[in-house]
């Protein structure tokens, strides 16, 4: 049990992230992510629908027939988005005036409906679950590293709109990073978006070359080596 835990929040992080392998999402991924602080915010939030609607559909999965499934599924996802989007709205508006169709939308988000139907339609709740979260995660990290590349390269700064989560007091805590920075316009434009996407898919593909580099050099070491 516990390497199918591991298992499942390896492939949500990293071997099927849905940002940089899947590429599912892409229109919240390239649209949202002009801060750290926006992208974060959104991928949290899919995360949080993802694991709910994969606990909430495991358990009832015996007793939907198959003619509905989605329909039923997409319901649940509705309603799990509407009470995120209300809870938003309700304990950061600037936020949610910022992120505006995009937490709505979160409802029609390919990624969300394929957990459910691939994973917690054929799964337990607790494993569904983490698959879900690990699975949203994943594009979190995601968005928040395109945002954050993009806004450093951009304006600058790190975590720039953190008042729009926790109040006017988190202004403190907006580094800036680069002193009398006269902004790069490009990159918070959507072929910023795009060019930093790439980046992050080209290191993401480079790291697991060279890792079966290593992996095969090793074995072909191993072979060779002389038998006592």
């Amino acid at each position: 049990m516990t390497n199918q835990y591991k298992e499942i929040t390896l492939n949500g992080l990293w071997k099927q992230n849905t940002g940089v392998v899947q590429l599912l999402g892409l229109c919240p991924t390239l649209a949202v992510t002009t801060t750290a602080v926006n992208g974060l915010s959104l991928g949290l939030a899919t995360a949080i629908v993802m694991a709910l609607a994969n606990g909430s559909v495991s358990p009832v999965r015996q007793f939907v027939p198959s003619e509905i499934r989605v329909p039923v599924f997409i319901l649940v996802i509705a309603t799990l988005v509407t009470v995120i989007d209300l809870s938003i709205n309700a304990f950061a508006h600037p936020l949610h005036k910022v992120l505006g169709i995009f937490i709505p939308l979160i409802v029609v988000n390919c990624i969300v409906l394929a957990r459910v139907e691939s994973f917690a339609a054929k799964n337990d709740a607790v494993p569904s679950i983490l698959d879900g979260f690990m699975m949203g995660s994943g594009l979190a990290l995601v968005l928040g590293l395109l945002g954050g590349i993009r806004e450093l390269v951009g304006k600058g700064t790190l975590f720039s709109g953190l008042d729009l989560v926790f109040g006017p007091a988190a202004k403190q805590f907006v580094l800036t990073v680069i002193p009398d920075y006269h902004g790069f316009l490009l990159a918070v434009l959507p072929p910023g978006a795009f060019l930093g996407l790439g980046s992050l898919i080209a290191l993401r593909n480079w790291i697991e070359i060279r890792k079966a580099a290593k992996t095969n050099t090793d074995s072909i070491v191993l072979k060779s080596a002389p038998s006592h």
